[in-house]
């Protein structure tokens, strides 16, 4: 199937949130005090695991974007509107907005993209 630019860009925002979920669990592990405007180590396992597992699924979702998989489009919807809530969740208990800026601007352009017919209309989901 031709992959519409639309898509690959949208495959590489994939790519880059996995880096960056990847990223924010190394910081709640503890392995990069520096990155944030907080200067010690803040240790926490289950953000670390959930920011881990979030990572990994980015990557295959970017994968499936990349092969213009018609489930996709759906997939991507759900993990984009979870990730709105995980940023959420941790804006409210403990971190800052410095912690998820560039993951909730990309996420919510992500969902309103994914909404337009064209964007539909290339994963067949009409």
């Amino acid at each position: 199937m031709k992959r519409p630019i639309g898509v690959t860009i949208l495959a590489l925002v994939a790519v880059f949130l996995a880096f960056l979920n990847a990223i924010v669990m190394l910081r709640f592990l503890g392995f990069l005090p520096f990155l944030g405007p907080i200067g010690f180590r803040i240790f926490n396992p289950w953000h670390a695991l959930l920011y881990g597992l979030l990572a990994y699924i980015w990557a295959w979702l970017a994968q499936m974007l990349w092969q213009v998989d018609p489930q996709a489009w759906l997939f991507l919807a759900v993990i984009t509107v979870f990730n709105l809530c995980v940023d959420f969740v941790l804006l409210v208990t403990e971190g800052s907005w410095y912690d998820v800026n560039f993951s909730v601007i990309l996420n919510a352009l992500i969902l309103i993209y994914i909404m337009l017919p064209g964007v539909r209309g290339a994963f067949g989901t009409d």
